[in-house]
């Protein structure tokens, strides 16, 4: 199979590193302001300023690996070497994987403006999302937002008071030249709302961290009885499927859970060791160790413990 982008180097894979937050000097290898696009489309604009400014560090933030092979493409055919690349919920990676203070610029070129009423909660660049960019952002720095949906606009604008920002606001015209500006201008607009925010005051908001996870012994295990029940709540601990090998005497349960915008599938292992039955998190999987992780396994625990013959 012919793979679609010329080299993974820019490519973090954030689970193999295991300081949190990142040491992005380490990343790079050198000094130098940082910047970071959320959802980067094609790369182009990101590849654009990492080529323009040479001297400064940028991170593009992407949840569809489509658009990071694209970027991958562009970012290796310019030869640009202060790029890297991450694919995580911006609210995530900024949660978890940037410092306080940290960060001079954010972008975010036409974000999706979720227009439909029920769908507003999922709207980016919510008061609590600005507090975080705030936090991660070191004194007097930006953030520049633009969109083509005026309603979003106004929303985001509702959302700054008690955020820590000034704000200026204005119509703009095409000059980014990206996928999505490209799209709208194709169906005639030629008018965008640009906000641009800058960090006047700072605002505490704490870094998150991870739970030393809690994995079980047991002693008897019958699969046939297993039946792990999900939960809804702060936390979301879906069930979607359990394997049983009864030759390896291994069974494996995939789980998803939800929790403050952090999405994570991964695998609960249960199986037999010389000291009897033992439940973790699969080995290979990428998962921050969280309060929604430690749920999933207790969640598989006690169903082992009510379903004892």
């Amino acid at each position: 199979m012919k793979k679609r982008y010329l080299s993974l180097a820019p490519f973090i894979l954030w689970s193999n590193i295991k300081k949190l937050p990142f040491c992005w000097e380490e990343i790079f290898q050198c000094q130098g302001p940082l910047e970071v696009e959320i959802g980067f489309g094609n790369g182009e604009f990101l590849v654009r300023q990492a080529l323009t400014f040479p001297e400064k560090n940028f991170v593009g933030l992407e949840v569809a690996w489509g658009s990071i092979r694209r970027a991958l493409r562009v970012i290796n055919q310019s030869k640009v070497k202060n790029v890297r690349l991450l694919q995580a919920d911006s609210r995530m990676a900024l949660a978890w994987f940037f410092a306080s203070q940290s960060i001079t610029k954010v972008y975010s070129l036409f974000p999706m403006p979720w227009p439909k009423k029920h769908h507003e909660k999922h709207r980016l660049f919510s008061h609590n999302f600005l507090k975080l960019l705030n936090n991660r952002l070191q004194m007097g720095g930006e953030v520049q937002i633009v969109t083509d949906y005026e309603p979003y606009f106004q929303w985001v604008k509702e959302q700054i008071p008690g955020t820590g920002f000034s704000v200026e606001t204005q119509i703009t015209f095409p000059k980014f030249n990206t996928k999505y500006e490209r799209k709208w201008q194709e169906k005639g607009q030629n008018k965008f709302f640009e906000i641009n925010l800058i960090k006047q005051n700072h605002i505490e908001v704490s870094l998150k961290s991870e739970v030393a996870l809690k994995t079980y012994n047991i002693d008897h295990f019958d699969p046939e009885k297993f039946s792990p029940q999900n939960e809804r709540g702060e936390v979301v601990v879906q069930f979607q499927e359990f394997i049983f090998d009864p030759k390896q005497q291994k069974g494996m349960v995939r789980v998803t859970v939800v929790e403050d915008h952090l999405l994570q599938h991964f695998w609960i292992a249960i199986e037999r060791e010389d000291d009897g039955w033992h439940i973790k998190v699969a080995p290979g999987c990428a998962v921050l160790s969280t309060v929604g992780v430690q749920r999933a396994l207790d969640l598989v625990y006690l169903s082992t413990l009510t379903n004892i013959s």
